[in-house]
């Protein structure tokens, strides 16, 4: 039995380097080069081509490479029987919670103002720091750890989620509540999970009903976000400027506005990378777990997307 890799455009060679230091006997094939699909009982995914699982008769587990799933679940040819695991890790949300933190001090600081100063030989000392409160929306792991840090620098901080929360520790909006928590705040944190009801929520009517020159921050998912409706809020200043690590393709084609856009400060979805090292004994744990009949951990919940 063996574990098929299938992450087109990703080098596999690290991830084959620690499974088989954590489970030598483990045959590992790699897309596209899979001689027996017969034999394959695990796959370990990341954008994987739709309905090339049915290649695989005695599939009995599915892990993401990463803590998202969406490149998973919108595949509907998965049979539902089969169950979806993630990659859950400190360091991911570690390395999350900086990148916010420091796209709200940027913004906080106005250092990308600066910077294009700096290039125009202009002094401008007008405005060294924005009063700001922080909307997040999605408080799960992520999210909450977000929002510790930031209140404890002393950021005021409110949440927006898709459930009911009675004992959140900070001002809390559910979905039915959208217009309340946008009129809270003026920098908007996008951390939610990518579902059928959070796709395109980033949109003009969005856009609309936040404070005029709120400043957004999207390191969730690029289909979270309508771009060609940013770009208009941009326009008219009902946004003031955003700060993106995620895009609906990439690598972002060279000849999309954004590029081009003074207003927008881009990274190549690098917010948070999955760590091999400590991402692999994951999912050797769980292939154990299958074989023994145990049950698995950090299973994915298919009605909620996460």
């Amino acid at each position: 039995m063996s574990l098929a890799i299938i992450s087109p455009g990703k080098n596999p060679d690290i991830w084959i380097e620690q499974f088989n230091k954590l489970d030598p006997e483990l045959v590992i094939e790699v897309y596209p080069e899979i001689t027996s699909p017969e034999k394959v009982e695990y796959v370990f995914l990341w954008q994987h081509p739709e309905g090339i699982l049915s290649d695989f008769p005695n599939l009995k587990l599915i892990s993401s490479m990463g803590a998202g799933v969406d490149h998973i679940l919108r595949d509907k040819s998965i049979p539902t029987d089969i169950p979806i695991v993630r990659i859950v890790d400190d360091k991911l949300t570690f390395s999350m919670t900086n990148y916010v933190v420091m796209a709200v001090l940027n913004y906080h600081r106005q250092i990308s103002r600066y910077q294009m100063n700096q290039t125009r030989k202009v002094w401008d000392m007008s405005t060294p720091e924005l009063d700001v409160t922080i909307g997040v929306m999605g408080v799960g792991a992520l999210g909450k750890d977000v929002m510790d840090k930031l209140s404890y620098m002393g950021f005021p901080v409110v949440g927006f989620g898709f459930s009911e929360k009675t004992d959140f520790e900070y001002p809390y909006y559910a979905k039915d509540q959208l217009d309340e928590f946008l009129k809270e705040v003026n920098v908007l944190v996008c951390l939610l999970p990518l579902t059928p009801d959070t796709e395109n929520i980033l949109n003009a009517e969005l856009f609309e009903k936040c404070n005029p020159n709120t400043y957004l921050i999207n390191v969730a998912r690029g289909r979270h976000l309508v771009e060609e409706d940013l770009t208009k809020a941009l326009e008219t200043g009902q946004l003031s400027g955003a700060m993106l690590d995620v895009y609906r393709e990439e690598p972002l084609p060279k000849g999309h506005p954004f590029w081009e856009n003074w207003k927008i400060t881009m990274t190549p979805h690098i917010a948070s990378v999955t760590n091999p090292q400590a991402a692999a004994p994951q999912v050797i744990e769980n292939i154990k777990r299958i074989r023994e009949n145990r049950e698995l951990v950090n299973v994915v919940n298919r009605v909620k997307g996460y």
